[in-house]
């Protein structure tokens, strides 16, 4: 938990530097209007995040969210202009279909003992043809505005868009902290064997996590039909990186064993606090993702010099 505090630290000065560096190229970067703006743009990657830690926790990833994001927002976006369903129905549409694929992703990988990288790399390809074919390289656009109302009705003063991100969080953060589920989650990103031989119903915990993951993703979808009212061939395609990056720079390993909903939360706010930079500076939208990749490789290296130097210090103490 040290090392994880110490990351969250780290992330949280390293924004605050950040936003410093960037208001001297432009007295519009630290503004109340700019940063509610990141912070709208920080809904999607968010939810993606948040199931991508609970899959980094358990040694796994999911490498196809972003397209499986896509087909959510097909689905959401192809319900919302059918007269006469009632809009919970539709707003559930995107869940409902993640919380399926994120099943369909789990059988490979649970009962076929293929690596999660490879099956998801595999999925990804499918879903990716798949929005390719229903959407024929047209985009969804100008959908009613019913979904949008109801995602920004004011709770208590707030967007219930907002209400409904923290809702989530507190959730996942109780399930984790609060009950079995999170223990079980740790022992099987620690050990898959000694998991199995400690009586856990590994397959059990492996299927929720994709599941949970599938969910967050469908719920994404929504919200970004919610927020844009259109879907388009390209919707998503780089989530799936910038999940990784936030959730690694938040402190969760690719190794598993250990989360940090916390630090997936700054990591986000970071990624997303870079890229509203960069547009500030001008640059094209392409170096975001070289930017992305680029941190991503950064705090790899750091974080094996760092263990290497602490586990130097343990062993001398």
């Amino acid at each position: 938990m040290q090392v994880l505090f110490r990351r969250e630290v780290t992330v949280l000065l390293a924004c605050a530097i950040i936003s410093v560096t960037f208001s001297f190229f432009s007295p519009y970067f630290l503004t109340i209007d700019n940063f509610g703006a990141i912070l709208r743009n920080c809904y999607e990657l968010f939810l993606i995040s948040l199931g991508m830690t609970l899959l980094m926790a358990m040694a796994g990833i999911d490498v196809s969210v972003g397209a499986l994001l896509g087909l959510c927002a097909i689905l959401v976006g192809k319900l919302v202009v059918v007269p006469g369903i009632p809009i919970f129905l539709v707003f559930i549409s995107g869940p409902l279909l993640g919380i399926f694929l994120g099943i369909l992703i789990s059988v490979p990988v649970v009962y076929g003992k293929v690596p999660a990288i490879i099956a998801t790399l595999g999925f990804l390809g499918i879903f990716k043809t798949s929005i390719y074919a229903i959407l024929g390289g047209r985009w969804l656009s100008g959908l009613p505005k019913d979904l949008t109302e109801l995602v920004y009705l004011p709770v208590l003063g707030f967007p219930l868009i907002l209400v409904i991100i923290i809702s989530v969080y507190l959730l996942t953060a109780f399930l984790l902290q609060s009950t079995a589920y999170g223990v079980q989650l740790r022992a099987v990103g620690n050990s898959l064997k000694d998991a199995k031989l400690s009586g856990l119903a590994v397959n059990k915990i492996q299927i929720m996590t994709f599941m949970l993951s599938g969910a967050f993703c469908g719920l994404a979808g929504t919200l970004f039909v919610a927020t844009y009212r259109n879907v388009e061939m390209s919707t998503g395609n780089n989530l799936a990186l910038e999940a990784i990056a936030a959730v690694i720079i938040g402190g969760t390993k690719l190794t598993g064993g250990n989360y940090s909903l916390i630090g997936t939360i700054l990591g986000v706010f970071l990624i997303k606090l870079i890229q509203n930079g960069l547009l500030f500076l001008g640059i094209a939208s392409l170096w975001q993702i070289v930017v992305t990749g680029v941190i991503i490789l950064i705090i790899l290296v750091l974080e094996k010099l760092t263990s290497q130097f602490w586990g130097k210090v343990t062993n001398a103490v």
